[in-house]
């Protein structure tokens, strides 16, 4: 047995207990154990059963997971959890909004409040920021992931960097051109408090990341509201990550004693691997996806820049083009085989209007709202 699958059984008989009194316990129940995270609603069904299923596939079929909600979308996603012995619903609402709260302060202060109506992106005012819950959850340490990716491999390494290091990550961020970068080098070199040679290894994405409860206390939260409200420090979030959340992340993670590991700065070759579906080469093995660089493991395929209907319009059949689409429908349709599409048909009109139809009145709603 793997380190995670010890971890899931001994912790499995707790979590049976929790699932039989959560709703009792509300904001009450905390544990000493290492579990796994997700954000989602119903509008994400599809990629949350193909999530959920690799998991159990790839890591254990019996590690703790705890669904953070999105919104209050959730008939399906309480289905399923309700299905699985392994899944909760994390209902702390209170912790939620705590940081729902810290996230609008902080986007309001932001510079970029003041343009234009038009130029809010397509995350103005989402929820992403949910998934800090992870930081005052019900798991002593965990691993995230968004629920648009499908998991490769067992979390072994990522509790032996746990035990380390503070913070672990698996991306590319740290490379992408100053444009881009979640922070605004130039402004942030201007404090005098880091150079570029400083911020550059500590910058990630949160699509992927390990933690530990209690990292970010209340003062903490305080302290960081000061900086980045009163003393500006928000302009050293760029402005193109506006409302997004991997962008404050960043700045969350940047100064303090806390450690960070990236797994694409390793010293070992093998850690470090592509996850990006519309970016990286992958070769398939048993429906496990490998860096064709080596055949290296990977944490995780993240399927970045493709919609839930994308993915809703894939599973009726449509013929939408998603790179690594048939490993996604293998997962997506793994305990019902028989309601995977036999076929992929070309999208027809009224399914290529009513999608751009929907992306329109999508971008009216942050003009107006």
């Amino acid at each position: 047995m793997t380190l995670a699958t010890d971890y899931a059984i001994i912790n499995l008989s707790i979590y049976l207990l929790i699932k039989l009194f959560k709703h009792k316990h509300k904001g009450f129940i905390k544990m000493e154990s290492f579990g796994v995270y997700t954000l989602a609603n119903d509008v994400v069904y599809n990629q949350l059963i193909a999530l959920l299923n690799s998991i159990e596939v790839n890591v254990s079929p019996n590690i703790p997971i705890c669904i953070i909600p999105y919104d209050g979308r959730l008939n399906r996603v309480r289905q399923e959890v309700n299905s699985r012995k392994n899944v909760i619903l994390y209902d702390n609402w209170e912790v939620i909004q705590h940081w729902e709260e810290f996230a609008h302060q902080v986007w309001v202060a932001h510079p970029r409040e003041m343009w234009s109506k038009a130029s809010r992106p397509t995350w103005y005012k989402s929820h992403l920021q949910r998934k800090f819950v992870t930081f005052d959850g019900i798991f002593e340490q965990f691993v995230f992931y968004d629920c648009d990716s499908l998991v490769m491999k067992p979390v072994d390494d990522v509790i032996k960097k746990l035990a380390i290091y503070d913070f672990i990550f698996d991306d590319w961020e740290h490379t992408k051109p100053r444009s881009v970068a979640a922070l605004d080098i130039a402004v942030v070199e201007a404090s005098g408090m880091y150079t570029e040679a400083n911020i550059r290894p500590k910058l990630h994405c949160s699509s992927f990341f390990g933690g530990k409860r209690g990292l970010f206390t209340a003062q903490d939260i305080a302290a960081m509201k000061q900086r980045l409200i009163a003393q500006r420090e928000v302009e050293w979030i760029n402005k193109t990550g506006w409302w997004d959340d991997a962008f404050l992340f960043n700045y969350m993670t940047l100064g303090g004693d806390r450690s960070l590991f990236n797994f694409t700065l390793s010293p070992d070759h093998q850690d470090r691997t592509g996850n990006c579906a519309n970016a990286d080469i992958f070769l398939n093995i048993n429906n496990i996806l490998y860096d064709k660089n080596g055949l290296k493991p990977i944490h995780r395929i993240h399927y970045m820049s493709y919609s839930p209907g994308d993915f809703a319009r894939l599973c009726q059949g449509e013929d939408i083009n998603i790179c690594y689409r048939e490993e996604f429908l293998y997962y997506r349709f793994l305990k019902h085989p028989e309601h995977r599409p036999k076929k992929l048909e070309p999208q027809n009109m009224i399914s290529k209007t009513n999608q751009l139809f929907g992306k329109t009145m999508k971008k009216l709603q942050r003009t107006l709202f």
